[in-house]
């Protein structure tokens, strides 16, 4: 049987789980006062996560991204879009959801291959 990983686990959640060469990576959110920012924001503790799991945004197989008001879908892409490695495209879906805080625009969850 292969054991399960947890990064960072708590009490909650925790920020990775890894089985069988998959992680789950807990949503990622940021700082920022507009969605271009937090994207921005939470892709860089993407990549950091990645990293230390031995993974990286190439190897990324899904994404799940909410956002506060899809109308801010367009500023989201520019900065997703910029990011993606070319021709390694994951399956991908979004959608609006209200987040955990007012403050938050957008979370990014993806799963990846170790």
């Amino acid at each position: 049987m292969t054991e399960i990983k947890r990064i960072d686990c708590g009490t909650r959640m925790s920020e990775a789980v890894i089985f069988n060469g998959v992680a789950w990576l807990a949503g990622q959110v940021g700082n920022g006062a507009t969605v271009a920012e937090q994207t921005e924001d939470a892709l860089a503790e993407v990549d950091a996560l990645l990293t230390r799991i031995g993974s990286d945004r190439s190897r990324i197989l899904s994404a799940q991204i909410w956002l506060a008001d899809i109308a801010e879908f367009e500023e989201m892409n520019a900065v997703r879009d910029a990011w993606v490695v070319p021709g390694h495209a994951p399956a991908r879906a979004t959608g609006e959801a209200r987040l955990a805080s007012a403050q938050y625009r957008v979370e990014i969850i993806v799963n990846a291959a170790v």
